[in-house]
């Protein structure tokens, strides 16, 4: 009615495994209770059966369809009907013309105001989602847009469908429990290993992690854009955005790297010929650290991130 372009995912939800990944990106947009600008704007979900849709409120206890969504995730099997009558979740969302970060940063030269630019932008998007104690999970140039709508690139990060929404745990870190709107998302403890292997945190490896791996994906990632620093994805064949660590002929992924040997010093800057501040190279080490105790939080490094310069 408005005029406004948006953007629309359609998730299959016959088999639990994807029923599972609609259901934590639902919870995770709907948990939001304001916007921020650095985070895709979530307009509403659908659900379809039938041929008919149903608008999803999250929780809605009324739904015996979002119910049955629910304990197909939780179950793992295959209850909600046939092949030939499959159900639909659609997501509406905002548009964002401008592609991924991967594109938007490989197709133009290097820029130190646009790099400080976007890394603020991320870190605000980071801390916004900790503080609603939403871990991603799965940050990487990919689920990265760009909108520029007002004339400046503005970053969106997106694609919940790894994240965890931790307000309803206790304080040991397991489900359940009384909720604690003043939670320390940094105090919880995940154990599913997920997200893309290029961005994972030593600890993601190892299946025991906090939010602080988002601060090491994070940091991936500005080092890549940074330097331009990519690798070829061996399925998709696409250039990437990411840093590694090279062994012998192979590529390494810088966590899993750290994770076999965490005493690992990392080259920051990796190519001789970028122009790097001696603020920007502590923070990238900092948020790089194999301990995720001595990284700093979302909150710290919002702070610290808007002291630093790219450039020396």
């Amino acid at each position: 009615r408005s005029g406004a372009r948006l953007a629309v995912k359609r998730i299959r939800c016959d088999a639990p495994e994807n029923v599972e990944l609609a259901l934590a990106e639902f919870w995770a947009l709907t948990s939001l209770r304001r916007q921020h600008p650095n985070v895709v704007r979530f307009e509403e979900c659908v659900l379809q059966r039938h041929g008919l849709g149903q608008r999803m409120s999250h929780g809605n206890k009324r739904s015996q369809l979002y119910l049955r969504l629910v304990e197909t995730s939780l179950k793992g099997e295959r209850i909600l009907g046939y092949a030939e009558e499959p159900c639909y979740l659609w997501f509406v969302m905002e548009f964002c013309e401008g592609g991924d970060l991967n594109q938007y940063v490989l197709s133009r030269r290097p820029d130190p105001a646009t790099n400080k630019s976007f890394m603020l932008q991320l870190t605000s998007a980071i801390a916004f989602l900790h503080k609603n104690h939403i871990v991603h999970r799965d940050l990487k140039p990919d689920n990265i847009l760009i909108t520029e709508k007002s004339g400046t690139p503005v970053l969106k990060v997106a694609d919940f469908g790894l994240s965890k929404v931790c307000a309803g745990l206790t304080a040991r870190g397991k489900e359940g429990g009384h909720e604690n709107k003043n939670v320390n998302v940094n105090k919880y403890w995940l154990s599913s290993a997920c997200g893309s292997d290029f961005y994972m945190a030593p600890e993601v490896w190892e299946g025991h992690y906090t939010a602080k791996a988002d601060i090491f994906a994070l940091g991936i990632i500005i080092w890549a854009m940074i330097e331009r620093i990519t690798f070829i994805d061996a399925e998709t064949k696409k250039e990437l955005l990411g840093t590694y660590i090279k062994q012998g002929t192979e590529i390494v992924p810088v966590g899993e790297a750290l994770l076999e040997n965490p005493k690992m010093e990392l080259h920051i800057p990796q190519k001789r010929r970028t122009s790097m501040s001696e603020g920007i190279k502590q923070l990238l080490k900092d948020m790089l650290a194999a301990n995720p105790q001595d990284r700093p939080d979302a909150f710290e490094l919002e702070t610290r991130m808007d002291q630093v310069t790219c450039a020396a």
